[in-house]
């Protein structure tokens, strides 16, 4: 197979690396100074066991490439930009086999949030979400950090809506073999949705710090109202005692990774994925009578602070205050 990285941040970037290493056929997808980084000197990889300097084909787009039958597209982007990703690879030969006929590529969903499996299966026919446990990193162009051991991540895989198969099996093989635990799972939204509400803190850690005490009450909250929406919805989710069991200490960092929302702020990218975490439970709640105020508060002052391109914890204190008053 060979793995099209299409968002070769933090997690794709880390996926890639790690798949290129173990010897299978990689392509990174990136834009900006980034492509330009790494065309120059390839990805520097930071693991826990050292530095690898890797030199992994890179491209802009999907004109740069044929399809080939045994492609697998892996979604690394935040969710507000996979329409736009789909719709380009979806139009430029890479919707179906290589052939034109037959089911087309086999697309991961390597995301946060759980809206990115829907969206894809507009265009593609073979999709597959991954619950991504990856403490990673991506700050500076050309370089991103996985520092976690004994494993780099542990990466939940299963066919969407749901079920397994023999790619998704083939798939999670070439995983194990890279340094990643890849159980598949015959449920895998199920993982994804218990995700979701790990991440409903994201935004917290974004525009207030994770050192903010009211900030810890808020981030509880916000993932309170998430349980509650996720039930009125009847959305099943693996609980917190089983995915206890399931990480252990098997992905231990040395250092405090901060969220993959924080780093949107850090590197001033205009753009944030809250409405896609805290507002997917602000849509539920909409829909199933459930009040989620502190999801919602806080998915306006991440959007607030990506649109105006502040830095981390960048509020004054009226703000804070405003915003934990909308918070309730």
């Amino acid at each position: 197979m060979r793995y099209i990285i299409i968002g070769a941040g933090a997690v794709g970037g880390a996926l890639g690396g790690r798949l290129f290493d173990s010897g299978h056929e990689v392509v990174l997808v990136a834009r900006g100074a980034h492509l330009e980084a790494m065309r120059a000197h390839g990805l520097r990889l930071e693991l826990a066991d050292g530095e690898k300097r890797l030199k992994i084909p890179v491209v802009e787009g999907p004109a740069e490439l044929t399809a080939r039958d045994d492609d697998v597209l892996v979604i690394g982007v935040k969710t507000q930009d996979t329409a736009d990703v789909l719709e380009t690879w979806g139009t430029h030969g890479h919707g179906t086999a290589a052939g034109g006929s037959g089911p087309g590529p086999a697309v991961v969903c390597a995301q946060n949030g759980v809206e990115n499996e829907r969206l894809a299966l507009r265009r593609f026919s073979r999709v597959y979400g991954m619950c991504v446990w990856l403490p990673a990193t991506y700050l500076e162009p050309g370089v991103v950090s996985a520092l976690c051991a004994p494993l780099t991540g542990i990466l939940h895989l299963g066919r969407y809506p749901s079920g397994s198969d023999t790619t998704a099996r083939a798939i999670a093989a070439d995983l194990t073999g890279a340094g990643f635990a890849a159980p598949v799972t015959e449920d895998v939204m199920a993982w994804k949705h218990a995700k979701l509400l790990g991440n409903l803190g994201n935004a917290v850690d974004a525009v207030l710090g994770p050192d903010d005490e009211a900030g810890r009450g808020l981030a509880e909250r916000a993932r309170a109202e998430g349980a509650a929406a996720l039930t009125a919805a009847g959305i099943a989710y693996i609980g917190a005692e089983q995915q206890a069991r399931t990480r252990g200490d098997r992905v231990v960092s040395p250092r405090a990774k901060r969220s993959s929302t924080w780093q949107s702020l850090a590197r001033g990218t205009g753009s944030i994925e809250s409405d896609y975490l805290n507002g997917e439970i602000v849509l539920l709640g909409r829909r199933f009578g459930v009040p989620t105020p502190v999801n919602e508060a806080l998915r306006r002052a991440a959007n607030r602070a990506a649109r105006e391109r502040r830095a981390p914890g960048e509020l004054t204190g009226a703000e804070r205050a405003a915003l934990l008053e909308a918070a309730g």
